[in-house]
């Protein structure tokens, strides 16, 4: 029996996000485990055979650069796009291999320094640059961004001169005013991860709000009638509405008689009347911040990577507590109050207390897992892969399931910005 090329490699993940704040594709990290050789055509083919049309674009960035050269090698024009790191360059190798990729249609992505981009031919190897800023290029670009504010409506303002080149890909941008600066002034084309916790702490709202394009939603579904599996799923892609939901639903102005420990339960007990009457009600402070979107998102993301990694299966309540173990996993962050506070007021699980409050419990190593596969830290996924003694194959394929199944507003936008991939220098 032949070994799956997924049972010798770590994977860890950063969503894309657009100019929209909408997913847009993947990062996608590799790294070969110790000892392990991996095949690069195994993999190629693995990724193509699990993947769909309707899937996020992936951008893959390995750890090393023997795998890079193996796949590079290998990759033909419907491979993902692959990323280049600037160091390896130095790699007469590497440089042939990338040619020889690039000839076949292979899509390169040049990934380093923004003052070290690519230039003269070798430019033209690459569709795009993920770039990267030093302190001092993210103090300047910030500088930009305030004085293009200061001088809106002026007749020109090609006198200020930001670091950030439109038309690439920019990775570790540690605030939300440097990602709006990215995606809105210079028109990046996407952001590799999102600075979550400085988003939050700088929500100019004292007390942040559930999404309106979430209450919308719901509002429309229970117009048109659809299903109580359709309004679940909507409702719980909003974690901070999802736990206003779950405190009405145990008020003591309803009166029942038993908690209400899930959203499924919650929509039974109340009924789609009372639901539309209460969504009514959280349209006037609901919010419409763009930035608020990844937040929210990654949140879902890594409670669909716990049930996954957990493989809840058909066993639909122990799928659902797992879901809300995730979703409230970071509630603080968003609420601005002790975690245990806000979840001593729901009848939730002992599992769930257990695993967010006291990282033990058989939803512990899920979570702990889940968290660290949204980054690059492969040494950390292994680490704790191992310390959990969690099957590596199916750690790998339990993400690749959770990704692939993910929402994109457009699959295309990660395509090449001109005819024969020249880099676009803005």
């Amino acid at each position: 029996m032949v070994q799956s090329v997924l049972g010798s490699i770590t994977l860890g993940y950063r969503p894309l996000w657009d100019r929209a704040r909408a997913l847009c594709g993947l990062q996608l990290f590799v790294g070969a485990d110790p000892a392990a050789h991996v095949d690069a055509p195994h993999l190629l083919r693995t990724l193509d055979g699990m993947w769909t049309a309707s899937a996020p674009p992936l951008l893959l960035c390995f750890e090393e650069p023997g795998m890079l050269l193996d796949t590079l090698r290998q990759a033909q024009a419907d491979a993902p796009m692959i990323a280049v790191e600037d160091a390896w360059l130095d790699d007469v190798a590497v440089i042939q291999a990338a040619l020889a990729a690039r000839r076949r249609g292979v899509r390169l992505v040049w990934r380093g320094d923004v003052r070290r981009m690519p230039q003269g031919e070798q430019a033209r190897c690459f569709v795009r640059c993920l770039l990267s800023l030093q302190p001092e290029d993210a103090a300047a670009a910030l500088q930009v961004a305030w004085q293009l504010r200061r001088y809106v409506g002026a007749p020109s303002t090609a006198f200020l001169r930001s670091p950030v080149q439109p038309g690439h890909f920019y990775e570790d941008i540690a605030s939300g005013a440097l990602a709006n600066h990215c995606l809105d002034q210079c028109e990046a084309v996407a952001i590799a991860g999102w600075p979550d916790e400085e988003v939050l702490n700088s929500t100019p709202l004292r007390e942040l709000t559930p999404a309106r394009s979430v209450i919308e939603r719901l509002l429309r579904a229970i117009k048109r009638e659809q299903s109580i599996d359709v309004i679940e799923e909507i409702l719980s892609e909003e974690p901070l509405l999802s736990y206003r939901f779950l405190t009405a639903a145990n008020s003591a102005a309803l009166g029942l008689r038993t908690g209400v420990d899930s959203l499924r339960r919650g929509l039974l007990m109340l009924g789609f009347t009372a639901l539309e009457k209460w969504l009514v009600a959280q349209l006037p402070s609901a919010n419409s911040l763009p930035n608020l979107q990844p937040v929210r998102s990654n949140m879902v993301l890594r409670a669909q990577l716990m049930g996954q990694i957990l493989d809840a299966g058909a066993e639909n309540d122990l799928r659902r507590e797992v879901h809300l173990c995730g979703l409230f996993a970071e509630l603080d962050l968003l609420m601005q109050e002790p975690l245990a506070a806000l979840l001593r007021r729901l009848p939730l699980s002992d599992r769930i207390f257990a695993a967010t409050l006291a990282d033990a419990g058989p939803y512990a190593p899920a979570l702990a897992m889940a968290r660290a596969l949204a980054g690059h830290d492969l040494a950390l996924i292994r680490q704790l892969r191992h310390a959990h003694e969690l099957d590596t194959e199916d750690l790998n394929r339990a993400l690749l399931r959770t990704l692939v199944n993910l929402d994109v507003a457009v699959p295309a936008p990660l395509t090449p910005a001109a005819a024969g991939g020249a880099i676009n220098r803005g």
